[in-house]
């Protein structure tokens, strides 16, 4: 049974395309009866992902039991000695993220059904759902390097149409260009260490490539040097998908699109693809310790960065995109420092807690429409929010609970992994751990600042309501009521959201609280997993070593506390209001700015790149204006000019024709007599 399922594994990937394919071509054919029967396309193709979650799940635990890894390939070119082959692979590392982008996307396409119940394209957003989850399953089955990149471009190309899904929105339009060039810089690098591995090692394999590359430098045909940096350009395709400095600006713009993407794509599966991606190479990557120190500091400085920034910010789906950097980072530092297991593990948890965050700031979003109105730069503003745990239980408390497992407190999800994230670090680089330490308190504050400022305290929505009331009242000139509470009665409150988007969050609570547990130190089954080759249950720790108890309890102990520190902090400064947070923007106003203005560095982009490429784009206009049209007008000038004379000498008279002979030949003639 088991091996029949190994072949069929490539429907997982084929039956969300296929809903997207049939219900994509009913929109295109037959678009006001498919548009009708929205409810009907939304639960065919949520039930497509559905068997597919039921296979990936069959398959993790057949790996778990100790199934070997599987690989079906087949000939796709041949080209005299070129051979480029397509087919996909299973091993532990792909059995997890089956599972991990399967159960995602089936809780997000549910909770679709709530959010976008309103959108006039609502099916269209499902076709786009179904496609990505196609492709980033794809990515993850993937046996080679050239159908990697197939399948990365697709995940990058359903990003594009999500974020621009609004695309009437003029923000929605420039984020989705700005996604798009930004990832074009990494994608770019991404092909081309690509064919240069090819020309090196003369394979698109993974293990080809792990196994040659170390004899080329170990003989010599190849330096470190050079191998360095074509893992380097590799390395920036997961730099620009995994938003890591310096191609990171394109992610918080991606918030622009529905909020239900911001959970699949930009959270839990497409930004994660990098990190797979670097999983992939591990082998390539771990021989060239220049490549991971570049990848382990790139990762640290991500995280710091991501976190500096969401202090500041009053968007909830932008301080949780800058929170989604930041936690990459930590993805990425744990790679770059040999911990392999750790950095997925802290993907996976992360791919929970963080999914349900943003699918609660889209459920208070929905809660806060009611009160302010459709326009994002209100509904989405948290200082217009609070006390909305009074209006919207389940999804303050589902909040409180990502909230709690990202800051790292004990024994939620987020704690486990990203202290052995810390343990891993310090063991590498002291100056690294130190970075990660100070982000995870910065970290707990800012989540805590959000949660607080969203659930606690009293609602402020209401303030801009009643400014607005007056506004129309007297844009009507209608007679003022000075009576608050008279304008209060007619106010309307947040509520909570239905069941279709309540639901989800209640299920991803579960693995936000739990999952971490398969990875604690003294009984660390993830790791055991992830490093085992057909291990089955019983022999999973055999070969693991036993924790270090003192250093577990120094580095937990460490690193809870400054959680905890930043905890105490956001909730005497936006909770108890013992701390005045304006007092203390205005005594640091340069470190303040630096925040707000997201360390100047979309700003020096802008000033670069986007306003010296428009002032070449005038000059190359001007150029085009004066000198091409000018010679193109010349030549018709000049044609004009010719065709005009010449015309009276096309009389169609043959007496003309003869005379104009004559004159020809009696000049030739006088000039050769007189030569």
């Amino acid at each position: 049974m088991m091996e029949l399922l190994y072949q069929y594994v490539w429907l997982i990937p084929v039956l969300p395309l296929a809903g997207a394919v049939l219900v994509g071509l009913g929109l295109v054919t037959f678009n006001q009866t498919t548009n009708q029967l929205r409810r009907g396309s939304s639960i065919f193709m949520v039930s497509l992902v559905g068997a597919a979650m039921v296979m990936s799940f069959a398959i993790l635990w057949s790996q778990i039991e100790g199934h070997a890894s599987y690989t079906q390939m087949t000939e796709w070119v041949v080209a005299g000695n070129f051979h480029l082959r397509v087919g996909y692979t299973i091993d532990h590392l792909a059995a997890m993220m089956l599972t991990i982008v399967t159960t995602v996307a089936l809780l997000v396409m549910i909770y679709t059904d709530g959010y976008m119940a309103h959108d006039p394209s609502y099916v269209r957003f499902y076709v786009y759902l179904s496609l990505f989850s196609s492709s980033m399953l794809g990515l993850v089955v993937s046996p080679n390097l050239v159908q990697i990149y197939i399948f990365w471009e697709l995940v990058g190309m359903c990003s594009y149409l999500l974020i621009g899904f609004w695309y009437e929105r003029k923000a929605a339009a420039a984020a989705c260009q700005k996604a798009f060039v930004t990832n074009r810089v990494g994608d770019f690098g991404l092909l081309l260490g690509i064919l240069a591995l090819y020309w090196t090692t003369g394979s698109f394999e993974f293990d080809v490539i792990g196994d040659r590359l170390p004899a080329l430098i170990q003989s010599g045909s190849l330096s470190v040097g050079l191998a360095s940096l074509f893992a380097i350009l590799v390395f920036l395709g997961p730099v620009a998908k995994s938003a890591q400095f310096p191609l990171h600006v394109w992610l918080p713009d991606a918030m622009e699109g529905p909020t239900p993407i911001s959970a699949l794509i930009h959270a839990a599966t497409m930004v994660a693809a990098g990190v797979f991606l670097i999983a992939r190479m591990f082998p390539v990557f771990e021989g060239l310790p220049a490549v991971m120190n570049v990848i382990a500091w790139t990762g640290a400085f991500t995280a710091f960065l991501g976190a500096t920034i969401a202090i500041t910010q009053n968007d909830i789906k932008k301080g949780l995109a800058y929170s989604t950097m930041s936690q990459l980072g930590y993805m990425v530092m744990a790679m770059g420092v040999g911990a392999y297991s750790a950095g997925l593990f802290h993907l996976m948890t992360h791919a929970y807690f963080k999914a349900m965050l943003f699918l609660g700031s889209g459920s208070v979003i929905h809660g806060m429409e009611s009160v302010v109105g459709h326009d994002p730069a209100l509904a989405q503003d948290m200082r217009l929010m609070g006390g909305l745990r009074k209006y919207m239980p389940v999804t303050a408390i589902t909040f409180l609970i990502g909230t709690l497992a990202i800051a790292g407190i004990p024994p939620f999800a987020g704690f486990w992994s990203k202290d052995e994230i810390l343990g891993a670090a310090f063991a590498a680089n002291p100056a690294l751990w130190a970075i990660g330490w100070l982000t995870a308190g910065i970290t707990a504050f800012y989540m805590f600042r959000m949660y607080i400022s969203t659930f606690e305290g009293e609602f402020r929505g209401h303030n801009y309501a009643i400014r607005q009331q007056l506004q129309t009242k007297k844009a009507q000139h209608q007679r003022l009521d000075d009576s608050h509470d008279d304008r209060k009665n007619h106010l309307k409150f947040p509520h909570e959201s239905p069941l279709s988007m309540v639901l989800p969050l209640v299920i991803l609570a579960i693995p936000s609280q739990l999952i971490g547990l398969v990875g604690t130190p003294y009984a660390n089954y993830f790791e055991a997993f992830m490093t085992s080759s057909g291990k089955v249950i019983p022999d999973l720790l055999e070969h693991l070593e036993p924790s270090d108890w003192n250093e577990f309890l120094l580095m937990a102990g460490t690193s809870v506390a400054i959680a905890l520190l930043g905890i105490i902090l956001a909730l005497f400064m936006y909770l108890k209001h013992e701390i005045d947070p304006s007092a203390i923007a205005h005594r640091i106003r340069p470190l303040y700015l630096l925040s707000l203005h997201k360390w100047y560095i979309d700003d020096l982009y802008n000033a670069v790149f986007v306003q010296n490429s428009r002032r070449l784009a005038e000059q190359v206009k001007a150029v085009d204006n004066t000198v091409v049209d000018g010679l193109v007008n010349l030549t018709g000038l000049v044609t004009l000019v010719f065709g005009e004379g010449l015309k009276y000498l096309e009389s169609g008279r043959a007496q003309l024709y003869a005379l104009l002979i004559f004159g020809a030949v009696l000049g030739l003639a006088l000039l050769s007599s007189m030569t």
